[in-house]
């Protein structure tokens, strides 16, 4: 299994919004586990941009130098 990626992450978020958005019915066990989901990448998606902020601060603190 390949890890997954920020911009997969995004897509997939993208994906359950649209299917929440367009479902009529309203399945309790289906939107809890999709609502899990969402979670589980919106932090990774979170930890992904917070990694890349440290990253840049750092290299421009190199370039500072």
């Amino acid at each position: 299994m390949k890890k997954q990626t920020y911009t997969e992450a995004v897509a997939e978020l993208e994906q359950i919004l649209a299917e929440l958005e367009n479902n009529s019915e309203v399945n309790m066990d289906v939107i809890s586990e999709k609502v899990k989901r969402a979670a589980v990448l919106m932090e990774f998606c979170k930890k992904q941009l917070h990694e890349l902020d440290e990253d840049l601060e750092k290299i421009l603190s190199e370039l500072g130098n």
